[in-house]
């Protein structure tokens, strides 16, 4: 990189950048050059938000983790200075509470109520299930046209089938909470999108909490159910926490799946690895570094402090939002040597792709799980799996919280 800050962002006497920020043209994969700037020159620095505000992006893996980490930083998403991405969110946050957005002991408490379907012995039994969902997929894209679009026969059924049948929500009603999820994340989404769109989704968990307090069964809603009986939960919160899981279960993995992905076809030498192994060692790996390179919650971890922090020469003062921005901390190179290559061989273990602290993602066994066996097997399965058009041809989710391709068209030979 050539670029320096002062030569990106707008000359004054103290530069603000605009956030979120632009990637550069032909590097999808990587942070955008203006967070790579103030990574290595200002690593605690302010940016300014669509409203105006002036939080603090925090670029570094160690200032990062550390934060993330320090009970004087809230997760309270209703809290003054909370950096939101857009008004749709700020309007919404007192209306849709989740644990992910509360601190302890509150957060504790109720993300305690879900934790057990996520206990690693219990995904790890999941497997062959998830292993014959894939291979079906696989088997059904294998039998259709050419190209195919990897997004809709792949990655987005995959995880959607398993956060269904682990909540006890009918696929069928697939294509209704996928749309209403991708309204919710978009950064162009209106105030009133963004909260008919909640308003939506929580009323339909509403309905079928009601349905599992007269009809349990065994799945994560007749839990919440059970809980609502006891009056641990109200029915309104337990349906947040649905919406919560429901979203966060099927938006992140269907991206990996299909970002990870072209992002080995881009890469051939580490594609072979992956076609030619059986070694679930070597899967797991590759599964880690992808996550770290891609990192697609791309646009960072919003906070508030709630003291006066000193940390990267700056002093973040008690109010102000902070940003933790995970793209550029896991492109450290003081934690991951050669950091913008991809190199699935690498250990990568320490990536803040799933968060860092108590607000860890709570659903990452099942992501890695999923991955494994996607990764694991489309690529040997497909060994001739090519891209159907061209990289800059592809329409990256620059707009959404969570990155990804909203398609992937695909062929092979036949």
């Amino acid at each position: 990189m050539t670029e320096t800050l002062a030569e990106i962002t707008t000359p004054s006497e103290e530069p603000i950048p605009a956030y979120p920020m632009p990637r550069a043209s032909g590097c999808p994969f990587d942070p955008p050059p203006t967070a790579q700037a103030m990574h290595a020159e200002r690593p605690v620095a302010k940016v300014r938000m669509w409203d105006g505000s002036t939080p603090w992006l925090v670029t570094g893996y160690a200032d990062g983790r550390a934060l993330l980490a320090d009970p004087r930083v809230s997760s309270e998403a209703i809290r003054p200075g909370f950096p939101h991405p857009n008004a749709g969110f700020r309007q919404n946050a007192p209306r849709q509470r989740s644990f992910i957005a509360m601190d302890d002991p509150e957060h504790a408490r109720i993300r305690r109520m879900v934790t057990a379907p996520f206990a690693i012995k219990r995904i790890e039994a999941m497997r062959p299930a998830i292993q014959k969902i894939t291979d079906d997929l696989i088997d059904a894209m294998l039998a259709g046209p050419t190209p195919a679009d990897l997004v809709r026969s792949l990655a987005l059924p995959l995880p959607s089938l398993v956060i269904c049948t682990l909540l006890g929500v009918p696929y069928e009603d697939h294509e209704f909470f996928q749309e209403k999820s991708s309204l919710m994340i978009n950064y162009r989404s209106s105030a009133e999108e963004v909260i008919a769109a909640s308003d939506a989704l929580t009323d339909y968990l509403d309905e079928l909490i009601g349905v599992k307090l007269a009809e349990p069964a065994d799945d994560m809603l007749s839990e919440l159910a059970t809980r609502v009986r006891s009056g641990e939960l109200t029915r309104r919160d337990a349906a947040s926490m649905g919406f919560l899981l429901l979203v966060a279960g099927h938006e992140t993995t269907a991206n990996m799946i299909a970002l990870g992905t072209l992002a080995l076809l881009e890469h051939p030498d580490q594609l072979a690895v992956l076609r030619e192994t059986d070694d679930p060692k070597v899967v797991a790996k590759a599964v880690e570094e992808l996550l770290r390179y891609l990192t697609i919650v791309h646009n960072g971890r919003g906070r508030v402090a709630l003291e006066d922090i000193e940390i990267g020469g700056e002093t973040i003062r008690a109010g102000d939002g902070i940003i933790v921005y995970t793209s550029t901390g896991n492109r450290d190179a003081e934690v991951f040597p050669d950091p913008d290559r991809l190199d699935i061989g690498r250990d990568a273990r320490r990536h803040m792709a799933f968060g860092f602290g108590v607000h860890q993602c709570l659903g990452q066994p099942l992501a890695r799980m999923e991955l494994q066996v996607v990764y694991g097997t489309l690529y040997r399965r497909i060994p001739t799996l090519r891209l159907a058009t061209g990289v800059d041809q592809l329409p990256f989710k620059h707009d959404a919280l969570v990155y990804g391709v909203y398609e992937l068209p695909v062929t092979w030979a036949s």
